[in-house]
């Protein structure tokens, strides 16, 4: 009998966003796979979880999933987690899903945190209708490209940024959907110094280009970036 892959989501920074029902599948598990194993022993030596880990990342998991599969297929239950957050969302885990669907292996995926959808609720913009585009084109152009390609579907856009790139790509989102549309970034999510940017874009873009200016360091984390083609309007702006 064909073992189970389990899609656990871990916190995106509050420990206690774990759920009751991914720590007992960690601990009953038969080994993990994981984005990190260096990142991931601190959440299982937390939870005073000990498995055996297996790398599983962007670089290797084309190799990995074969062995992975060989030991699902022989009955055994293995958890697949990321850094933080969902698998397969922005992170490693497409793959191995896919490969164990085609083999017959089932898959549950556990509900968790995300950071995708706790930005959208928190961000005031329209929620029902949003596009996650993961993390934008590197190039200016590419980039151009692929936000124009959203501009008459009114919907809620989404990706995913680093603070080294965060005042270039703002500034793309103003000259794109133009300076009054609204716009949010979200930062730290979860954790002690957790943030909402609000405004319009042209007001985001202020208050990002001022930081980076007085203090390098004022940009720090990973941010979600959210932005409305709508008319929809802050009754005010506020961060």
């Amino acid at each position: 009998m064909n073992g189970i892959l389990y899609v656990i989501p871990t916190p995106i920074g509050n420990l206690e966003d774990i759920t009751l029902r991914a720590l007992s599948v960690l601990a009953s598990c038969d080994f993990i796979a994981c984005e990190d194993t260096r990142q991931s022993l601190k959440l299982l030596s937390h939870f005073k979880i000990s498995k055996p880990l297996i790398s599983f990342y962007s670089y290797n998991e084309q190799r990995r999933v074969k062995a992975i599969i060989e030991k699902l297929s022989n009955g055994e239950k293995a958890a697949l987690i990321s850094d933080a957050g969902t698998p397969a969302i922005s992170d490693p885990g497409y793959v191995l899903v896919k490969a164990a669907i085609e083999n017959s292996i089932k898959v549950e995926v556990l509900p968790g945190a995300n950071a995708l959808t706790t930005a959208l609720v928190g961000s005031g913009l329209p929620t029902d209708g949003f596009i996650f585009c993961g993390f934008l084109k590197r190039k200016s152009g590419k980039m151009k490209k692929e936000l124009e390609a959203f501009l008459n579907l009114e919907k809620t856009v989404i990706f995913y940024e680093s603070p080294h790139r965060i005042l270039r790509t703002v500034e793309m989102c103003v000259n794109v959907f133009g300076k009054n549309a609204q716009m949010c970034l979200a930062r730290e999510l979860t954790k002690k110094f957790e943030e909402f940017i609000r405004g319009n874009a042209n007001e985001v873009f202020d208050i990002i280009s001022t930081r980076a200016r007085e203090n390098a360091k004022a940009t720090v984390g990973e941010f979600v970036v959210l932005i409305s083609p709508t008319k929809t309007k802050y009754p005010e702006r506020h961060t």
